[in-house]
């Protein structure tokens, strides 16, 4: 048994896919390849092994049968990270998700996304709506993906060390710094192309229509919205994470059982 603890608690080395617009994305499996399989998105500011690993996600998974494939998504841990916000759209992100489940030849995955991972698990779930059975969505944001970071204040920060004073803005300035490996100027990117994109909040008249299970900390700001949506699937579940917000909910115990109670429905 000592000798699986590791296997649990580190990343394995990365095997790297190829996304339609030539950029390279780190991908990560754990199990028996004949399992059924799901597919782990992470959040912004974040990425495979933070969201998953550390948290005790792919452990529990693992104990629970499933074949756990994760990615960082690009922007992020050892994916490219460009710094043209061109290159990051919500459809753009969720095509990554495709390529990674035809590279790895996955006919058909149970999805669990968290943030941004989550929105783009919205896409995903309605693209792929005939390989993806059921789908976790935490802390699916109601809105445009970071819509409330300040960007000219962190733009400051990064080119001149000019102190952030918007709270949500600080919050994720210490997230990014937080995690080894992040890339400020990559990220900053990210949340420009996510305005740039202009039609990526999730539509609730255009929803999934296989079940999903929300679930947002009962502290986050965003747990209105997050219930709206969930109201809006026809095969929609809302869990609140008792006591946590959106940037430690993903080590909910809470999060993680309801989650796999729903996987394994």
């Amino acid at each position: 048994m000592a000798d699986a603890i590791p296997e649990l608690t580190t990343l394995p080395d990365p095997q790297y896919v190829m996304s339609t617009d030539g950029h390279r994305i780190a991908t990560y499996t754990w199990g028996d390849l004949d399992a059924p399989t799901v597919v782990c998105v992470h959040g912004f500011a974040s990425n495979a092994r933070d969201n998953w690993v550390s948290t005790g996600w792919v452990r529990d998974l693992l104990r629970a049968g499933f074949r756990v494939l994760a990615l960082d998504q690009l922007g992020h841990g050892a994916s490219d990270k460009p710094h043209d916000p061109r290159d990051y759209t919500v459809r753009g992100l969720a095509g990554v998700v495709e390529v990674v489940l035809d590279t790895h030849l996955v006919d058909d995955a149970l999805y669990v996304g968290y943030s941004l991972g989550a929105r783009v698990g919205w896409e995903v779930a309605q693209d792929l709506s005939d390989r993806i059975g059921r789908v976790v969505l935490g802390g699916v944001p109601d809105g445009v993906p970071l819509g409330r970071l300040d960007l000219a204040q962190a733009r400051a920060y990064v080119d001149e060390g000019t102190p952030v004073t918007d709270a949500v803005t600080q919050n994720y300035i210490a997230l990014t710094e937080r995690v080894g490996g992040n890339d400020l100027r990559a990220l900053l990117a990210i949340a420009e192309g996510m305005r740039r994109s202009g039609t990526v909040d999730p539509d609730p008249a255009h929803t999934p229509q296989q079940p999903v299970l929300f679930a947002t900390g009962s502290k986050d700001a965003i747990i209105e919205g997050s219930k709206a949506l969930a109201a809006a699937c026809p095969q929609g579940t809302f869990v609140e994470i008792p006591d946590r917000h959106h940037f430690n909910a993903p080590g909910s115990r809470v999060f993680r059982e309801r989650a796999l109670e729903f996987l394994t429905a």
